[in-house]
This record gives structure tokens, sequence and C-alpha cells, in this order.
């Protein structure tokens, strides 16, 4: 099965069929280019959609990642970003060992082409001047033939005439002989150039155009092999990375099946417990008695009254009031007591540790300087010694502050844990303030309490005791305005205020609300004129009236 010898008279078709064939090879190349294309966009969408759901840095969000649940998703998320980049390394391979390879192909195929069929037409064209001689050689052969004829028919028909002189009958006779030679050469070139024609055409139709047609069939036949090559490629680039995607796929399942919905549960329970125990039974309310509201012993009008005998440290001060007067918006206590005992608990645990750490960063730093410095004692061409004296002073006074700031913290942390029961235990019963029963071990740890414009009271503490009469309190809310009743409340439990500027209050009792909570934990009521503080805002159930909250002053 040959070209050459089967399609022999098809010169312009084979033409058309190989550039059809070149067509289709670039259509495969734009093919797989768009892919490679389609590729690359749909990785770049997969990291964009794997970035957006990222937790962002120094976020609530990132807090939340401490969940099973959550940290699967992280890892879900990781494991996209690796998926992504096997779809870009397919992009790349394809374009690389398909695209690339297969355009400067095509470039080598036109050239091939162009040559193969460019001697074909030259071999068209040698055939096409041999039959146009061979049909020259022919016209004047005839043509010859019938000059001769005539020549001779002219001489004997003058020889036949007995009025030609002799002399014109030998110039007819010689003209006939000249033409009947010049037919006679005619005769011989004619049979010359046929001669030479069915040769050269043999030549051609039997070894020239065979052997172009054939170069052009092994070229064609390459190209249909390099194209199955090529969609094999094609298959293989993608076969290469289910592997790697299978494994991302993998750790995806991995991920999911290390959710951990008990461990969640517990997290929550450590998130959000409080320590406090639930409320207890409400008492039964005798409608048929005239209702008597009762105060309770340790309220803040009761401990006014009883205050003379109380020690109170140092002197009049809106300080003593922390932290139970108002908060700047957005800054907590450094203490974190506006937290519930637990998340008290955790906050110190954490910012002890956060210390604790950057401790350790500021020894290592002042160890590696010693070393230094040792090294510039033994070496002075390396440098002076004395040049990192300072800032070894300077590390050393960090590091004293820092565990100052360490007791400090260690020291509300003992607080907390010493009026707080084991974990493994039941939580006793917490007041709104978080103080504890043993008001011994609060005595002995408030001490080191720091108040609220960052001063410490500890040397306060030491100083002698001094008696302060009952009035200094009340004249921190008789020196300014009262502030105007913004709504009412109901007691929903039972307080106790124990610490200065809370007010205790009965369950059922209604009283008047004067400042909302502002995100502290605490709302300021009135029971009447003189008897004003702060309770738990989870303790009251609130009703505003909306026409004076609009007009709600602050202090």
């Amino acid at each position: 099965m040959s070209w050459g010898t089967e399609l022999w008279d098809q010169f312009d078709n084979l033409e058309k069929h190989t550039q059809w064939g070149i067509d289709v090879l670039e259509k495969y190349i734009k093919f797989v280019k768009e892919r490679t294309e389609i590729e690359l966009s749909y990785a770049k969408q997969l990291r964009n959609l794997s970035k957006k759901y990222q937790p962002k840095k120094n976020s609530k969000e990132e807090e939340e990642y401490r969940y099973t649940s959550t940290r699967a998703f992280l890892a879900t998320l990781n494991e996209m970003n690796d998926y992504a980049g096997q779809h870009e390394v397919i992009s790349e391979n394809m374009t690389s060992l398909i695209t690339g390879e297969l355009t400067r192909y095509v470039q080598e195929l036109k050239q091939e082409r162009k040559s193969h069929f460019h001697d074909g037409r030259k071999a068209q064209q040698h055939i096409e001047t041999c039959w146009k001689q061979l049909e020259a050689s022919k016209r004047r052969f005839e043509r010859d033939c019938k000059e001769a004829d005539r020549a001779q028919q002219y001489f004997e028909k003058m020889d036949a005439d007995i009025n030609v002189t002799k002399a014109d009958v030998e110039k007819a006779r010689q003209q006939a002989q000249l033409r009947h030679q010049m037919a006679e050469d005619s005769k011989a070139e004619y049979s010359s150039t046929l001669q030479k024609f069915n040769s050269e055409q043999h030549d051609h139709y039997y070894t020239h155009i065979p052997n172009i047609f054939q170069k052009i069939q092994e070229m064609e036949e390459r190209r249909i092999v390099r194209i199955g090559e090529s969609m094999k490629t094609f298959a293989e680039v993608d076969r290469q990375v289910i592997p790697i995607i299978g494994k991302c796929l993998d750790e995806i399942t991995k991920a999911a099946e290390s959710i951990d919905h008990k461990n969640d549960s517990q997290l929550v329970i450590e998130a959000f417990k409080s320590g406090f125990e639930p409320p207890g039974d409400i008492d039964f309310e005798d409608f048929t008695q005239p209702m008597k509201r009762t105060i309770s012993e340790s309220s803040l009008s009761n401990s006014r009254g009883d205050g003379k005998s109380e020690p109170k440290f140092g002197g009049k001060s809106k300080g003593k009031l922390w932290p139970f007067i108002k908060k700047n918006k957005g800054a907590g206590p450094e203490d974190f007591s506006n937290l519930p005992p637990e998340q008290r608990r955790k906050k110190l645990q954490q910012k002890v540790d956060e210390l604790n750490k950057d401790i350790q960063k500021e020894m290592d730093q002042r160890d590696a300087l010693t070393k230094m410095k040792d090294v510039y004692i033994k070496n002075p061409q390396m440098g002076d010694a004395a040049s990192v004296d300072h800032r070894l002073a300077e590390l050393g006074q960090n590091i004293e502050k820092l565990r100052i700031e360490v007791q400090k913290f260690e020291g509300w942390l003992a607080e907390v844990e010493g009026r707080l029961p084991p974990r493994t235990e039941q939580a006793r019963r917490q007041s709104g303030l978080y103080e504890a029963q043993n008001t011994s071990a609060v005595n002995s740890c408030a001490q080191d309490r720091e108040s609220p414009d960052g001063s410490y009271t500890e040397e306060q503490s030491q100083e002698t005791e001094m008696k302060v009469p009952a009035t200094d309190f009340d004249d921190e809310f008789d020196d300014e305005e009262p502030l105007p009743t913004i709504g009412t409340c109901k007691a929903l439990y039972t307080f106790e205020g124990q610490n200065e500027g809370t007010i205790s209050v009965a369950e059922g009792e209604m009283l008047y609300v004067i400042e909302e909570d502002k995100g502290d934990g605490w709302t300021r009521i009135r029971r009447n004129e003189d008897e004003e503080g702060y309770v738990p805002t989870s303790y009251v159930e609130v009703y505003l009236d909306k026409n004076a909250k609009g007009a709600m002053t602050y202090i």
C-alpha cells in the first residue's frame, strides 16, 4: 500500500489532505492550550477559595480553630491548596510536553511538507516541458512531411509539363529532395524526442512521483503517530498527579475522621464555664399578707451603717469602687476581674505563660550577649566588650520587670484558684463579684490588686489601718448629681453585695435602673434616693424605658 503507486494522479488531493492534517494538529494544540488555561484558572480559584476561608491572624476566628471540627476544616483548606498545586502541575506539564513540543513539530512539518510538494511540482513541470517538446517535434515533423509532399507533387507536375524548361524542372527536383530531407530529419528528431519523453514519463510516474509521494505518506503517518502520542501524554499527565490528589483527599478524610465531638463539647465547657452554681428554689410569696420588702443584712446600706468599724486603706478615692465603676469602652481591668471565675483563671494562666515566654526570650538574649562579651574579652580584636554592657543592663531590667509582672499575675491566679473548687468537684455557688466564701484568702491577695489608674495598693496596705467614717463612701455619690432613672428591673436571684460599689438585692425585688450594662457584666440600680450600686446583669431582668433611654447620661 503506497501512495506513489495507488495515488500517482492525486497530487492536488494529497496536497489538500496533508494541509488538513496540519490543521488538525494545530486544532489539537489549541485545545490543549485552552485546557492548560482552564487548569491554571481552576487552581487560582481553588487557592483564592482556600485563602478566603483561612483564619485571619490575631482575630477571633483564630481562637475558634482549637475545636477539632474547625481544625479539620483548616486541614481541608490546606489540602485544597495542595490540590490546586497539582492542577498547576498538570498545566505546566501539558504546556511543556504537549503544547511546546507539538508547536515546534508543526513548524518542522510545514517545512518538510513544503519541500516535498516543491519537489513534486518540479517533477510535474519537467514532464510537462518534455511533453511540450514532444508536441513541438511532432508538429514540426508533420509540417515538414506536408512540405515534402507538396514539393514532390510540384516536381512531378513540372517534369510532366513539356513547356517548362529543363532548368525549372531541375530546380523543382532539388527543392523536392530538400523538403524530403527535412522531413526525414524531423522524423528522426521526433522519434528521438518521443523516446526521450517516454523514458522521462516512465521515470516520472514510476520513480520520481512514487518517491515523493512515499515521503509525503511517511510524513503524514509520522504526524498521525505524533498526535496519538500526544493524546497518551495528555492522559498520562493527569494520571501522574492522581496519586498525589488521592493523598490530598485521604488527608481530608483523615482530618474528618479526627473530629471528636466529645472533645469539642468539653472545649465549649472550658470556653464558657462561669463557675457559678444554678440558682436555688424560688421562695413562695404569700400575697395574703402585706408585702414587706426586706433588705439583705449584707447590703450596701447596711455595710455603710456598720462600716464605721470596718478598716479601710488609704484616703477617700473613687478608685475604691473599681472594678464596679464604669469601664472604658474596649478596655477591661488588668486582672480580668470582669470575667467569670473559670474564664478569669484561664486568662490569668495564659498571661502568666506569655510572660514566662517573654522572660525566657530575654534570658536567651542575655546569655547570648554574655557569651559574646566573653569572646570579646578573650579576643579584643573582634570587638569591644564594653559595647554590650548597656544592652546587658537593659535586658536585666526587662527581666526584673517581667518577673514582677509574673508575680503580680500569679498572685491574682492564686487568688482565683484559692477561691475556686478543684475542677473535678462540683463548683460552689459564686457571687456576682466572684468573691470567695473564704474572705481571708481574698483579703490577703487583694493587697496585690492593682487599681484602675495603674498604681499598686500594696504600699497602702502596709500603712497603719485607719477608721473611715461611713460618710466617706456616701460622699462619693453625694458629690455628683444623681443619675436619672432609665427603667426598672426585677431581681431574679438573691445577691449579697460584699464589696464597695455593690448593692444587695432579694429575689423578686423591684428596683430602678440608672445605668445600663456597658459590657462588663454589671448594671447600676437604685432602691431609693440613698441606696444605689451595681449588681450582676445576669441576676436581674431589666425593663428599659425607651423614652428615658435616649436621654440617659453617663458619669
